[in-house]
């Protein structure tokens, strides 16, 4: 049986999910583009030991992450089952299901039809009786509303999820779903955003409305993806994701532009004692309406880098003046 460290809520920072009882680490470990077939299985299960030996209880997956799609799932359903099958009640597991995921008219989108065949497909990969959490993962223009609210309901009061949440909904799209999901009974408890130095459109009303309602915040891609790193400071690694081919990030992506904001953010960090990408999650968890970030992971080490960045969650009001000198443009898309 894997023994784990007896001591391992003791550094871990835990935040209560908007107004529900529900607490979530500061640092929750992203199973996107790291957990598939196509990734090294053992370094998964180490990588899964070794957030769990440092307080990170919260698993987020979704029903297409690998690659291949479905993988991911299946990957920590094995894991799971090996290793934290006496710990499954001290662990968060969500999963969403919105993208493309099989052919045919029900493969996709926010049907009743689809969330719940879904869900079922994810039980069955993961080998488990319910989620903790289950999302919708994107809005679906096709399907009214409150059909994908209430399948939602529906799923919790099959006991299929113990809570739900949405992803990637705008402000107003996001007050509709919180509004219908509270009137049925199963309130919303959290959305997930995408939420970065380079990618800041949640200040733009969304953070205001998720404080106003009472859910929670955690936001995913808090690296830009590995370009909030010193990865690239110095060409394109033959391990990144930009090289392997995987994932949204392209060399397109890895402009001179950028580079040179990076490098400008890197100094910032050094100067604080810390790693860019220790800074970048720090940047965001500054913020109270933050309840989690969301972190993917290659190697151990990153895992233990990310903890650390729960020292330094302080910034000066230099600090963020220069960091917002350097970010102009995006506050300016923001705005």
């Amino acid at each position: 049986m894997q023994m784990f460290d007896l001591n391992r809520y003791a550094a871990m920072k835990y935040s209560r999910c908007g107004l529900s009882g529900l607490k979530l680490p500061a640092i929750s470990l992203g199973l996107w583009h790291n957990f598939g077939h196509v990734d090294e299985f053992e370094m998964c299960r180490a990588i899964l030991k070794c957030a769990f030996d440092n307080g990170i209880t919260h698993v987020d997956l979704a029903n297409n992450y690998g690659p291949p799609p479905g993988s991911a799932e299946e990957n920590f359903g094995k894991i799971l089952r090996d290793d934290f099958k006496t710990h499954r009640d001290e662990l968060i597991i969500s999963t969403k299901a919105g993208y493309h995921m099989w052919n045919g008219p029900y493969g996709d989108g926010g049907s009743k039809k689809y969330l719940i065949s879904s869900l079922d497909q994810s039980l069955q990969r993961m080998q488990l009786d319910y989620v903790d959490i289950f999302y919708h993962h994107r809005p679906d223009s096709e399907t009214p509303l409150e059909e994908t609210m209430s399948a939602l309901d529906l799923i919790v009061r099959q006991g299929k999820a113990l809570y739900v949440g949405i992803s990637n909904y705008k402000p107003t799209e996001a007050e509709q779903a919180i509004t219908i999901l509270r009137r049925l009974g199963t309130p919303c408890v959290i959305h997930q955003p995408k939420y970065s130095m380079f990618e800041r459109w949640v200040e733009n009303g969304l953070l205001d409305l998720l404080e106003k309602e009472g859910v929670g915040c955690i936001a995913f891609s808090p690296l830009a993806q590995g370009m909030l790193t010193d990865k690239y400071l110095h060409g394109i690694p033959i391990d990144s994701r930009v090289a392997k081919g995987v994932g949204f990030l392209t060399e397109s992506h890895i402009t001179k532009e950028k580079i040179e904001k990076i490098k400008k953010l890197n100094k910032i960090a050094i100067d604080r004692g810390q790693k860019l990408a220790q800074m970048a999650l720090s940047w965001i968890l500054k913020d109270k309406r933050i309840t989690s970030v969301l972190i993917g992971a290659s190697k151990q080490q990153q895992v233990l880098d990310a903890i650390e960045s729960l020292n330094r969650a302080d910034f000066t009001t230099d600090e963020l003046n220069r960091i917002d000198s350097i970010l102009a443009d995006n506050i300016m898309r923001v705005n």
